[in-house]
């Protein structure tokens, strides 16, 4: 008899410790549309639909429009291929102007894709912060929401 209860409490002690599908479903990220580009060049059209980014904002006054598109890229790798908290740096050919771009983690919106991001640009020593939330369209374009 000292055996069974023995048995069965040690049996309620291991099955206290399982869950019977009452846990919330995991958070998936989105995958990307399509694999990254080895050339460095994202596709223009993706890049228009992002309305210029957080770039065309009061951080990108000062780049030349090279240097623009080189951030605008950033930010599209990172909100398309990164992991969160993971940054995704450029740099001007011509100046000390460089920056970087992070991402927060996905989450969804209806139908839709959406990441937080930030982007810092450096001109020289001093940097200054952009703070944004893009979503992503079928076509694999993001659209900063404003």
């Amino acid at each position: 008899m000292k055996i069974r209860v023995a048995l069965v409490s040690a049996l309620l002690a291991v099955s206290g410790c399982t869950t019977l599908g009452n846990s919330p479903a995991p958070t998936v990220a989105p995958q990307p549309a399509v694999t990254p580009p080895t050339d460095g060049k994202i596709a223009t059209t993706i890049i228009s639909a992002m309305g210029g980014g957080l770039v065309s904002g009061s951080i990108g006054a000062g780049l030349k429009e090279s240097e623009k598109r080189k951030a605008l890229e950033a930010e599209y790798k990172a909100l398309e291929y990164t992991a969160s908290g993971q940054k995704v740096t450029w740099k001007s050919d011509r100046s000390a102007h460089y920056g970087e771009v992070v991402a927060a983690q996905p989450y969804r919106v209806g139908s839709q894709d959406c990441r937080q991001y930030t982007h810092t640009v450096f001109t020289g020593a001093a940097g200054a912060t952009a703070r944004g939330t893009a979503c992503r369209n079928a076509d694999g374009s993001w659209t900063p929401l404003t």
